[in-house]
């Protein structure tokens, strides 16, 4: 079968993650990418991404002259958490009919916290005539899909609890600085207020799970405390001397009434001592499932992305979630 065409639109830590994967994968090719930052404008793909070979692929900063010129079947948009700011790409690239697998964390499940632009998403990619889909690890799957679809032989179900947590060592700078790696206590608050510390999707994960289960939920809230160093700790990329923050905690709760039916935890800090992935349904049968180790973050943020590539070339058009989505797998071409 012919590779998928993909258009890799943003470039930074995720997107080159995911451009890697279709670079390398069979099944893919790359026929353009675009990137705002004038120190990737006009260079190759290959260089971008650390790869020996030379792909003829050039960064652009016009993506829509890139994509009339290189006519995609998809474009893999990882450039922002953000809707808001992310409406701009979707209606520019919605206008050349081109469907869309993004890592936006708000456009994962929308409808909750976005309603207006939902309805907008939605109605340019039904003009269009193509899918769009958020998706990643989380969330996208560690916390909302995964534990969904465990749900699946239940004969009742009560309460959801998800664990997540991560040695962020192993994480990427942005990442480390994402969930306030190095700063007082004072600097981590003023953050979490302006929203530029904390982990984008608990409130869309919580959302997810609320309706897959026909549960309606009175309030959902999100809570965020920081994890502090106890003794001094590095990574690859900063130390953190005790007393400083060394990460976040974050908890994510849906209520019917006063009780809690739906609980998300995460902790990501340098040092934790065991990473894992952990989903506790109370029902009918009682489940309970851990993966040691946990699902790394980055690696299963572009898997995801590439694998959900054909799954979007084959649903109708509009804007998807992936409690709508057929059951992601690996894609191998």
């Amino acid at each position: 079968m012919p590779s998928i065409r993909v258009l890799s639109f943003g470039l930074g830590p995720i997107g080159v993650g995911v451009a890697r994967q279709l670079a390398e994968r069979p099944g893919f090719k790359i026929v353009g990418a675009v990137d705002i930052d004038p120190a990737k404008v006009g260079r190759d793909v290959a260089d971008i991404l650390g790869l020996k070979r030379r792909m003829g692929v050039k960064v652009s900063a016009d993506a829509v002259k890139t994509i009339k010129a290189t006519r995609p079947d998809v474009v893999a948009l990882c450039t922002s958490s953000s809707i808001k700011s992310l409406m701009p790409q979707l209606e520019t690239i919605l206008k050349t009919r081109t469907p869309i697998v993004s890592t936006t964390e708000e456009l994962s499940y929308p409808g909750y916290t976005h309603v207006r632009q939902t309805k907008q998403i939605d109605g340019w990619a039904r003009a269009a005539k193509v899918a769009v889909l958020a998706t990643g690890v989380n969330p996208g799957f560690a916390m909302d899909a995964l534990p969904i679809a465990l749900t699946a032989v239940c004969e009742r179900v009560d309460r959801i609890a998800v664990q997540r947590v991560q040695d962020a060592r192993i994480r990427r700078l942005p990442f480390q600085q994402k969930i306030g790696a190095g700063l007082t206590t004072e600097q981590f608050q003023r953050k979490v207020d302006e929203g530029t510390v904390r982990h984008v999707g608990l409130t869309e994960s919580i959302a997810m799970i609320a309706d897959a289960m026909g549960w309606t939920l009175d309030r959902i809230t999100d809570d965020i405390q920081p994890k502090l160093a106890s003794v001094t700790i590095s990574s690859e990329f900063l130390a953190v001397d005790p007393g400083y923050v060394c990460g976040i905690i974050q908890d994510g709760v849906g209520y019917r009434g006063r009780t809690p039916i739906i609980k998300l935890h995460m902790e990501a800090y340098l040092g934790a001592p065991e990473s894992f992935d952990a989903v506790d349904v109370e029902g009918s049968p009682n489940l309970s499932m851990k993966i040691a180790g946990g699902i790394h973050g980055d690696i299963a943020t572009a898997s995801i992305v590439v694998n959900s590539i054909p799954k979007v070339l084959s649903v109708e058009p509009g804007l998807h979630t992936m409690l709508d989505m057929p059951l992601p797998s690996f894609y191998g071409g």
